[in-house]
């Protein structure tokens, strides 16, 4: 492996936020087994199944989900240079109006501290109070703009609640692009579980991860292209999860549609056009994919649709730990990195660029 990976999809769960999660009964939440266990992460209706054992609920929590060190020793043993960490889900999207705001502070401020006592080795995608009025959404926007190690801010699909296609966002993308802050579009809700069928808890978490997740990301941002965002606002920057969700091998399709679409009508019954841009070009121009897919052919057509300066490898960590206790290494990180060297062959210098160097490039860090 190359020594100036940069990973672009690393979560954390800093001990403020964790605190948070402690300090409540409801989902998401986090639960502590009276057996001593370590404590349980319930961020999913289907993790607080009461048929199920406090110690069997959800997903174990280990230091590795919020300790600096922690974070640093996985990327030394993975010859990660540099991380941009984000939280996690759910975010703050579950907190009242009037909570939202401070907890966003004290949240982006620890990952500034974070970051800055790393050494050089960790920076972050801020997050956003979505549940507050959009004034104050946007002036965190404006002050997290001056914390030097946030690179950009997380967002789920919700929004403000009704989808990343409401026209109530849209002084927040303006300030978003004025800022020319990244927006990482990350899943959390997926799927309704009807979709899964009454067999679904037998596959664990498969069903929602593998599907569930991927097809959540491509309604988010395909209901952002369709309303016309990208239109409204040229320059808005957004890097999607999970190379792209069904993106890039749904694109022709959604174009079509499109193309074939007589009619589009606002929720009052009066003609709207559509969006003026096609989907080629916003992908070209305000798109960028993470390489989070595990697969060649899921790189390649990453880099079909946006080009292979717009790609940029993740791992994903912590989350996809090996199953093994004595593992040398991630299958997750090691996957994903075979995936980007078969994807390119012999052509070092993409896999350099999709390894680091567009992940330098786009969000102005360091590398040798």
């Amino acid at each position: 492996m190359p020594s100036q990976m940069i990973d672009v999809h690393s979560h954390i769960y800093p001990p403020t936020y964790l605190s948070l999660l402690r300090s409540r009964i409801e989902v998401p939440y986090l639960l502590d087994p009276s057996d001593g266990s370590l404590p349980r992460l319930i961020i999913l209706p289907s993790d607080d199944n009461p048929a199920l054992p406090p110690n069997q609920r959800g997903r174990p929590v280990d230091a590795s989900y919020s300790s600096t060190s922690e974070k640093l020793k996985f990327m030394d043993a993975h010859n990660i240079r540099t991380s941009v960490v984000s939280l996690a889900n759910p975010w703050l999207d579950f907190l009242s109006p009037s909570e939202g705001n401070d907890w966003a502070q004290r949240v982006n401020d620890e990952l500034e501290r974070i970051s800055q006592s790393s050494g050089g080795r960790l920076y972050a995608f801020g997050t956003l109070p979505l549940s507050a009025p959009s004034s104050t959404v946007v002036d965190e926007i404006h002050r997290m703009n001056r914390l030097p190690h946030i690179k950009g801010v997380i967002i789920g699909t919700s929004g403000l609640g009704q989808g990343l296609d409401d026209a109530a966002l849209d002084p927040i993308h303006h300030a978003l692009q004025e800022t020319r802050t990244l927006i990482f579009l990350h899943p959390h809700y997926g799927l309704p579980s009807s979709v899964f069928g009454p067999r679904a808890d037998e596959y664990g978490h498969v069903l929602p991860l593998s599907l569930g997740f991927p097809m959540e990301t491509t309604i988010a941002f395909t209901r952002m292209f369709l309303s016309g965002v990208f239109d409204r606002f040229p320059h808005l920057k957004v890097l999607i999860a999970h190379a792209g969700g069904s993106v890039p091998f749904l694109q022709g399709r959604i174009n079509s549609c499109v193309d074939h679409e007589r009619c589009y009508y606002t929720a009052d019954g009066s003609q709207i056009g559509g969006p003026k841009r096609s989907l080629q070009e916003v992908l070209e121009t305000n798109v960028w994919l993470d390489a989070v897919v595990y697969s060649e052919t899921g790189v390649s057509a990453a880099v079909e649709v946006v080009g292979k300066e717009r790609v940029l490898f993740g791992t994903d960590h912590p989350f996809f730990p090996p199953l093994e206790a004595q593992a040398k290494g991630w299958k997750s990180v090691s996957t994903n990195v075979d995936a980007v060297r078969g994807a390119f062959g012999v052509n070092e210098q993409a896999v350099d660029g999709v390894l680091g160097r567009n992940a330098a490039s786009l969000l102005g860090l360091p590398i040798d």
